[in-house]
């Protein structure tokens, strides 16, 4: 944590040097000093982390240092936020201006004193940095350092070779290499296979070394990975212990623990007769060769000495010692890294046409190297060839391997740092959504024991929840917990950075509130006890994340305008209805977020914010939810959505049908978005998307509330799209005509979307559909399902289709089906289910482990539960009662 503190800083560090340090010139020499030996320290960081538990003196330095970075951070935001201060107009803000100015001469003043304190203290942990270094180099190495006189090889993870089929032209690259071992000079010869990483040279030569004729012709074959072991001591024993297991020969007592000279004076004493083969893989360094050559004997056998490196100098060296010969490896042609690219990511299949482009550049990225187009084939083998955007935000994350992250937003990083835990299992999703997004996710009992005592002890983060609990002074991220009812006397906020509060009483909320925080940067007060916006957060404008989720706040101030560094504004749940026209001045404002719902005899409706001119300003949004679009200004508003562009999720509501043209001029501007949803003013309000020549191309989620004249046009291309929620469509013509073939859909929810009498869901459609929801399908009178039309189908609603009298013919073609709902449907349906008997309908659905069966009544539902395995045991069926709220019609979940 030391290391992530420190780094941090030297940004912040950077940061001011470059934007900053001109409002005070003499510092620049004091802040770029302690930026030169923050840099110069922060090498030795991660040793030092990985010390720190088992040495008193390294855990002492670590904490000062990190009490600098602290420090430091401090005084910098302390200074900005003197320079923050809005000074109104007039007389007033003249007496204000001139008042400032004199409170920050003294700031200036006092920041440099602090800078120059700070310089000083660094300047000691220099010295012991110097110190300690012995101890830092020692971790690096790795866990088999030692202090005798092999301590020379640098620790490396071992190589990661290529699979032989993975090598275009393996073969005659073998042939050479075979060739140049078993012929030519009786003298010892050195080979070396020389190239940059990942061009396979490991690979070819274990090909060359596991060869049965190779094998028969050496007597001695040796395999030295210089990868493998931390020292040369290790590495002479490795030898040593591969000649023993085939010559029969007396060993001296010791050899354990004999020194580096008599180990070679062994090996050597026992190759000296004898055709031998050593392999030294992996060789960096000069060094490491000097190391080992005075152990193999210059005899006459015909022996030979592979060595496989990336250091031309070493290559050429090691083959002038030993008359011998270089084997240079190149990268590949273009037409052999294409076709091991798309052997390895589409299975020997040609590239899809749609993907050459990225492709291609993904290809160029790894400039021929066989050990780069593999691990990047690994990664695009798991990707959905139909979500581009997938494919996309690989490419645009290559600046080359193992480099800062570019093409990406924050969000977008954050997403593959949480997979990457989700990978190694740090993480566990808990539930997911129905389109595969992970909704929760938990970490294990002991892994956050150990997170939360490293965060306290460390002074990163504090969990307030017990009052006898002993805390630190200064605590920089805080969550405070309902069973928390008092501060303790010591505990000063005016560092804090992060403040999440949950379950407080009012008093204790307020109490809280009060204090300063003026560096705070993260608050979060989800279903807090709170009626008003309060006003002294207003002033606290290094903020960059507010949540007043589930509150009571019904209107924002327009002193929000301080807030210039606010990111995410999350108002979900709240009374706020409108929002001060300043908002659009907040021009870092990423996410913002302003909605509720609100049952109404049991379905949810939704209510936002009304749209207001001059949202185009907001060009950094990548989240708006709800705006509302049905007054005066709507058009307006409708054009400047275009002006979004770094939008991925999309919410309006009230939506006219004169409004929907510029709408889709705008939609069609918004390249990166994900998810849309769009409601009309009223049910029979039509929602004209029709005008929309190029719907956005990476878009997974749409819900469309309204009536639709027919299916835009553009809807069947929209190849990434995973979810589809369509309500109050009243469609003249078959829709699953034009859905069937989406490619990527999972699911579909239709509620009173046609006006016929007949559904058939064709073989071969919907080939990922895992749910499907039909409600309100008032004509409907016949369903059909074909052989092979949505094998994967898991879950299937139907309610309220008061003339459907059957289950779908064909339902037992769905060999997957594990949950069956029929909710408000006619008597004789359901009566089929609930009572068995010889009906056909009932033993359709006898592969179904689940199946509920339900009429809402006023005081919520009456649910029969069937579960089939009891029921086929002879058990009778049993049923349940059920709130009004633990069902929901389709297509009531949002876009977030």
């Amino acid at each position: 944590m030391a290391e992530a503190a420190v780094n941090f800083l030297i940004g912040k560090l950077t940061n001011f040097l470059n934007n900053e340090v001109q409002l005070f010139r003499d510092a620049e020499e004091e802040v770029r000093s302690v930026r030169k030996q923050l840099e110069c320290m922060s090498a030795s960081l991660r040793a030092a982390d990985s010390l720190e538990e088992s040495d008193e003196e390294v855990k002492e330095w670590v904490k000062q240092l990190r009490e600098i970075a602290y420090v430091t951070e401090d005084a910098l935001d302390e200074f900005k936020l003197l320079l923050a201060h809005d000074h109104g107009v007039g007389f007033s803000g003249l007496f204000c201006r001139i008042s400032c100015c004199v409170k920050n001469m003294k700031a200036r003043y006092r920041t440099i004193s602090q800078i120059q304190s700070i310089n000083s203290r660094i300047k000691n942990l220099c010295d012991g940095h110097q110190r300690l270094r012995h101890k830092f180099s020692k971790a690096e190495q790795g866990p088999g350092f030692n202090n005798s006189d092999n301590t020379w090889h640098e620790h490396r993870g071992n190589a990661f070779p290529l699979d032989k089929n993975e090598l275009v032209g393996i073969e005659e690259q073998k042939k050479q290499l075979g060739a140049w071992l078993v012929e030519g000079t009786s003298r010892p010869q050195v080979i070396s296979v020389v190239g940059m990483g990942g061009l396979g040279k490991t690979t070819l030569v274990n090909e060359v070394y596991q060869d049965p004729d190779v094998k028969k012709h050496f007597r001695v074959c040796a395999w030295i990975n210089f990868s493998s072991s931390p020292n040369i001591g290790e590495l002479l024993q490795d030898i040593h212990q591969q000649i023993v297991r085939v010559i029969e020969q007396w060993i001296p007592c010791g050899v354990d623990t004999m020194n580096i000279y008599w180990l070679k004076m062994l090996i050597k004493d026992l190759l000296q007769g004898v055709r031998y083969l050593v392999v030294l893989d992996d060789t960096r360094r000069i060094d490491e060769w000097d190391a080992v050559k005075h152990a193999l004997p210059n005899n006459i056998c015909g022996s030979r000495i592979i060595i496989t490196t990336r250091n031309y100098d070493l290559a050429y060296a090691s083959c002038q010692e030993f008359e011998g010969k270089v084997y240079k490896m190149e990268p590949l042609p273009v037409e052999q890294s294409w076709k091991l690219f798309c052997t390895k990511t589409f299975q020997g299949i040609s590239c899809p046409p749609h993907l050459e482009e990225t492709c291609e550049f993904i290809l160029r990225k790894c400039e021929g190297l066989p050990l780069a187009i593999v691990a990047i084939s690994g990664v695009l083998a798991t990707k959905d060839k139909y979500k581009i955007d997938e494919w996309e935000l690989v490419r645009h994350s290559l600046e080359g391997f193992v480099e800062e992250k570019e093409g990406k937003t924050l969000e977008e990083v954050a997403k593959d740092y949480f997979m990457e835990l989700l990978n190694r299992s740090l993480i566990e999703v808990a539930s997911k959504r129905s389109d595969g997004r992970v909704k929760y996710c938990r970490i294990h009992d002991f892994l956050r024991d150990i997170v939360t005592s490293k965060s306290t002890d460390q002074g990163f983060a504090e969990i307030g929840k017990e009052e006898n609990h002993e805390r630190p002074n200064k605590v920089r991220r805080l969550s405070l917990q309902k069973t928390l009812q008092a501060l303790q006397q010591n505990w000063s906020l005016s560092q804090l950075r992060s403040l999440y509060m949950f379950g407080m009483e009012r008093s204790f909320m307020n109490k809280v509130l009060a204090s300063d925080m003026k560096l705070l940067n993260v608050l979060d007060m989800l279903a807090a006890p709170l009626k008003r916006f309060p006003a002294q957060v207003a002033d606290w404008c290094h903020l960059r994340y507010l949540s007043f989720r589930g509150t009571e706040v019904s209107t924002v101030p327009s002193s929000i305008v301080k807030l210039q560094n606010l990111e995410t504004l999350d108002l979900k749940h709240t009374n706020v209805t409108e929002l001060p026209v300043d908002i659009f001045k907040l021009q870092r404002l990423r996410h913002l977020l302003v909605y509720r719902y609100k049952t109404v005899r049991y379905s949810w409706s939704k209510f936002g914010f009304k749209a207001l001119r001059g949202i185009g300003a907001l060009q950094s949004l990548q989240k708006l939810c709800y705006i509302e679009a049905d007054d005066a200004s709507s058009r307006s508003v409708m054009r400047e959505l275009g002006m979004l562009t770094q939008l991925d999720r999309l919410a309006i509501l009230k939506l006219r049908k004169e409004d929907g043209r510029d709408l889709s001029l705008s939609i069609s501007k918004l390249t990166r978005l994900r998810a849309i949803s769009i409601a009309s003013v009223d049910e029979d309000e039509i929602i004209d998307l029709h005008h929309l020549s190029s719907p956005p191309p990476f878009l997974e989620r749409m819900y469309l509330h309204g009536r639709l004249g027919a299916l835009p046009h553009w809807l069947p291309s929209l190849s990434s799209l995973l979810k589809l929620h369509l309500r109050y469509s009243r469609l003249k013509d078959d829709p699953l005509v034009s859905l069937q073939n989406l490619p990527s859909l999972v699911d579909l929810k239709l509620l009173q979307v046609y006006e016929g009498s007949t559904l058939c869901f064709k073989a071969k459609g919907f080939k990922k559909l895992s749910i499907l929801s039909l409600d309100l399908f008032n004509k409907l009178r016949c369903v059909e399902v074909e052989k092979g039309a949505m094998p994967f189908l898991e879950k299937l609603v139907i309610q309220r289709c008061e003339l459907l009298e059957n289950l779908p013919s064909g339902i037992e073609h769905l060999t997957k089906l594990k949950v069956l709902e029929i909710f408000d449907m006619p008597d004789e349906l359901v009566k089929k289910l609930v009572h068995g008997g010889q009906d056909d309908d009932y033993h359709k659905v006898a592969h179904v482990p689940e199946i509920r069966c339900g009429y809402r009544r006023d005081e919520g539902w009456d649910i029969q539960l069937i579960d089939r395995s009891v029921q086929r045991d002879g058990a009778t069926t049993q049923g349940t009662s059920m709130g009004s709220n633990e069902l929901l019609p389709c297509g009531s979940e949002c876009t977030t």
